[in-house]
């Protein structure tokens, strides 16, 4: 190991909406040597995926967040010992030992190209840290010597009342894997039915049983974090939704009409979702309740108007941002989500392109939907969704005649605002969708 300064990594601050991140992959061990922005880590947060290069040259002497393991931004993840001559300040939360010995690294970042998030691979508890991710004061020599396990093996362990010290690990560095824990199991069961011990409780063969007839499927770290967010929308939002029904047939014409000419000249797709985009912008303006957010004592009502549009990427569910959306045509708001929409399917946002979201549209429609109740996203005021066209017959005047119908949806927090402020925005997104005639102009 080369003499030198040991360095704290630390998870580096992408922005202030990102609070904490998740560790994905390490592409380094202890040991290892690594030089000057070489790839260190993968690490996964609410808006994207990146890689965290290592900012000095040098050998990892130590891993402090394992993989699957989520930690607050600025958060020691590892430390490498370096003959750089690089001494900032320790970290203000470093582990009490460390901070002693390692010195702050610099915070530092790129983001993740051309590679999905992957899932944890199961690495060891760290040290200094709980199963529930909260700093413990054992940093004692004893307690580094402790075995480690990962969340999935701890679980499993603690589901047939196994002592995972009787477990023999054939991972990494003796580590104590799942399948160990399913052998052991297996081989228990084994060896009860050879020295005809007495029948397991029926817990315990009801477990078992799970096991033959279930199958358990590993969160990502996408899925946790989608399921994370979800949770606390919903906790901490109280809500309530309404259907409002909207008469598109113009709009299907107009669409219809176009987009050949625009997918010649601009090379995009024009879509029904880009005039809905346009519409919802200036609902928005008119309506300004429905672009805040809650601020316990106050309302914060946001001067900007960035329309998150809802994505299902490979991976999980994204929301890349259309900032100011209030200012673009509807040509410019077609090239400039067909752009956001590519990127994200094939995991090429950055960090930018998914800050600063004010009010989130989903697309349902596309899905074959013609009603929801969708989940606003954290700390938005609203969520609305477009449902699938469908020609139905509909009573004009004394006539009755076939039109081109969608219900558009609309969820919002019941504490900004009440029904009446609600409606009037649906309303003004109704009006204009269903003003769009021949004449009507895109850029």
């Amino acid at each position: 190991m080369p003499k030198g300064k040991a360095m704290i990594i630390e998870l580096p601050q992408v922005g202030e909406s990102v609070t904490e991140g998740t560790i994905v992959q390490w592409f380094k061990q202890v040991g290892d040597s690594v030089e000057r922005y070489d790839p260190l880590v993968e690490v996964l947060t609410d808006k994207v995926s990146m890689e965290v290069p290592s900012p000095v040259s040098g050998v990892v002497t130590e891993i402090l967040a394992e993989e699957g393991q989520t930690l607050p931004m600025g958060a020691p993840i590892a430390s490498i010992r370096t003959a750089d001559a690089v001494e900032p300040a320790p970290p203000a939360e470093s582990p009490p030992q460390a901070s002693k010995q390692l010195q702050a690294a610099d915070r530092i970042g790129v983001l993740l190209k051309d590679v999905a998030p992957v899932g944890p691979t199961g690495s060891g508890n760290v040290v200094g840290f709980s199963s529930q991710n909260e700093p413990t004061s054992d940093t004692s020599p004893e307690s580094r010597r402790r075995r480690r396990y990962s969340p999935a093996v701890q679980r499993l362990a603690n589901e047939h009342g196994i002592d995972l010290e009787q477990v023999d690990g054939t991972g990494i560095n003796g580590r104590v894997t799942r399948k160990d824990v399913l052998v052991y199991i297996e081989s228990r069961a084994d060896a009860a039915v050879a020295i005809s011990a007495p029948a397991p409780p029926v817990a315990a063969q009801s477990d078992v049983l799970d096991d033959l007839d279930e199958e358990r499927l590993p969160l990502s770290p996408v899925r946790r974090m989608i399921a994370a967010n979800m949770k606390r929308s919903a906790s901490e939002i109280p809500t309530a939704w309404s259907i409002t029904e909207v008469d598109v047939s113009g709009l299907v014409r107009r669409r219809e009409a176009l987009k050949d000419e625009f997918m010649q000249r601009e090379g995009v797709n024009l879509t029904y979702l880009h005039f809905v985009v346009k519409a919802v912008a200036e609902s928005l303006r008119e309506n300004p309740l429905l672009n805040s957010s809650w601020g316990e004592n106050v309302i914060i009502l946001k001067k900007r108007i960035n329309i998150g549009i809802a994505v299902a990427a490979p991976d999980g569910l994204v929301v890349p941002v259309l900032q100011d959306a209030d200012t673009l045509s509807v040509a410019g708001i077609a090239a400039r989500a067909a752009d956001l929409t590519t990127r994200a399917r094939q995991g090429k946002l950055g960090v930018e392109d998914v800050q600063g979201g004010t009010f989130t549209l989903n697309n349902t429609g596309a899905l074959g939907s013609i009603a929801s109740q969708p989940i606003i996203n954290h700390p938005q005021a609203a969520i609305l969704t477009t449902e699938a066209i469908l020609k139905r017959p509909v009573v004009i005047g004394d006539a009755i005649g076939i039109r081109s119908m969608m219900n558009i949806c609309l969820t919002f927090d019941h504490r900004i605002m009440d029904g009446a402020e609600a409606s009037e925005f649906a309303n003004g997104v109704k009006q204009r969708l269903e003003a769009i005639s021949d004449d009507t102009g895109i850029y």
